[in-house]
């Protein structure tokens, strides 16, 4: 079993940037991957971007060139820079791990791109 606890969403202007970050309950390296969804009103969940253990990345098209995700190892937490934000990035964001016998979620956190 994985806890993932989220922080870092809120209100930011159209071009503004936040961090989101996913603290998980053990060693990353015991997780195959991790990464965020998001899920907007009406829409289903959609991939964001996802990191495995060894480091390598997959991002959304829709975000390349603007979102980063990183890693900690030593606190177990992944972080997803998100820069030029735009209102259409306004979702529920959400934390996942996938283990060899799971996937796991987080409780989303809100961000609202909003003039």
């Amino acid at each position: 079993q994985v806890q993932l606890v989220e922080s870092g969403g809120g209100l930011v202007q159209p071009g503004g940037s936040l961090r989101l970050s996913c603290a998980a309950s053990r060693s990353i390296f015991s997780i195959n991957a991790m990464g965020w969804y998001r899920q907007a009103p009406g829409t289903e969940r959609e991939l964001v971007v996802t990191i495995t253990a060894g480091g390598s990345t997959n991002y959304a098209d829709s975000v390349k060139g603007r979102f980063i995700i990183s890693r900690d190892v030593t606190s177990n937490t992944v972080y997803l820079q998100m820069n030029s934000l735009k209102p259409e990035d306004t979702a529920v964001y959400y934390c996942y791990a996938r283990t060899v016998d799971a996937v796991h979620w987080g409780k989303g956190t809100l961000v609202t791109v909003s003039s």
